[in-house]
Formats: C-alpha cells, sequence, structure tokens
C-alpha cells in the first residue's frame, strides 16, 4: 500500500495540475498522510527551476495549512480521529510519556519534526491534544516548514539534478545537523 501511494505522488509531478497536487499531498502530510511531499517537491523543482521558491512556498503554506488540521484533530477530536491516525503510526504506547514531555518542550517538537522526516502529522496532532498555545504551535509550524521546504528548493536551484539523490538518501541527516546548529546557537546566544 505504501508502494502504491509512494508512486502516486511521484507520478503527480508530471501532470498539469501538479502545484495542486503538492499543495494536496503537503496539506495531507501535516494531518495524516505518510508520503512526504519532498517526493513531489522535488521533481517539480527540476521541472522548473526558475519558479523552484514559489513552488517551496506553496508547499509551505499547505503544510502549515495542513498542521493546524491536524492541530484542530488534536484538539477536538483526538478519540476519535487522532488516536487512530497515532496507532497507525505505532505512536500511541507512548501518548502518556510524550505529552508529559511535549508541554515543557513543544515549540523544539514542533520545529524538529518540521525539518526533519519525523512524522509532521504526530506532532501537529499531539500539539492540539496537550493545549500547546495556538500562536506558538503556528510560528514554530511556520519557522520549520519554511526551513525544510525553501532549503531543499534553494539546494536544487543552486545545484542542479546532482543534488537530489543526496537530497532523497540523507534529507534527515542535513536537517539534523541544521538543526543541532541552530539548537547550539541559541544556546550560546542564550548563555552570554
Amino acid at each position: 500500500m505504501i508502494q502504491r501511494m509512494y508512486d502516486w505522488t511521484l507520478s503527480m509531478a508530471e501532470h498539469p495540475r501538479a502545484l495542486w497536487a503538492l499543495a494536496f499531498v503537503a496539506f495531507i502530510e501535516s494531518s495524516f498522510f505518510p508520503i512526504p511531499p519532498d517526493l513531489l517537491l522535488i521533481p517539480l523543482v527540476l521541472a522548473a527551476p526558475t519558479r523552484a521558491f514559489w513552488i517551496a512556498f506553496i508547499a509551505v503554506v499547505a503544510s502549515v495549512s495542513g498542521g493546524v488540521f491536524g492541530y484542530l484533530i488534536g484538539a477536538f477530536a483526538f478519540d476519535a480521529i487522532g488516536k487512530p491516525i497515532l496507532d497507525s503510526l505505532g505512536k500511541a504506547g507512548s501518548i502518556a510519556e510524550f505529552n508529559a514531555k511535549f508541554n515543557a518542550y513543544g515549540l523544539w517538537a514542533v520545529l524538529i519534526a518540521g525539518v526533519t522526516p519525523f512524522p509532521f502529522k504526530v506532532i501537529t496532532i499531539m500539539s492540539g491534544w496537550t493545549s500547546m498555545p495556538f500562536g506558538i504551535f503556528l510560528a514554530s509550524a511556520i519557522v520549520a516548514r519554511s526551513l525544510r521546504f525553501f532549503a531543499v528548493a534553494a539546494l536544487i536551484y543552486f545545484f542542479g539534478p546532482p543534488i537530489r539523490g543526496f537530497i532523497e538518501r540523507r534529507l534527515g541527516l542535513v536537517f539534523a545537523l541544521f538543526l543541532a546548529i541552530l539548537i547550539t546557537g541559541f544556546f550560546a546566544v542564550k548563555l552570554m
């Protein structure tokens, strides 16, 4: 089933309404779909490098909107919708422990999940369920998704097709390193 969804996502890059497909995939990936929008974003940017940053912007807006939908699922329909989604991802067993830690580090959880391959939908749903302040959730989701999608678009824009394989194989590592630098910088500034 996952392979079919993956193939469908890639086939959308060739469709005349590919930007709408990207927006749709980015939206649903932030709330319940298991395939990341990067798989559609990358071929779209490769096909139209002059529109790279417009394509990334569409992915950000749609993904953050989907994240808001995930937040609302967590806030208002956790038992009916959110918990079954987390169950299907194998994350339901750690909900209570996650809840205790999440409120202390919610902003960082959204930032980290938003730029890494960690399922963003888990964080959006949990943000609503744990009553994370909506403004903090929204701001951190915008920053995280912008970092992720604009970084991918910029890499492809400046380095072209050879960077595609690197991005697909090492996206998590690249963003984890970037995040480590960001967190180190944050603590360095705080200690000064």
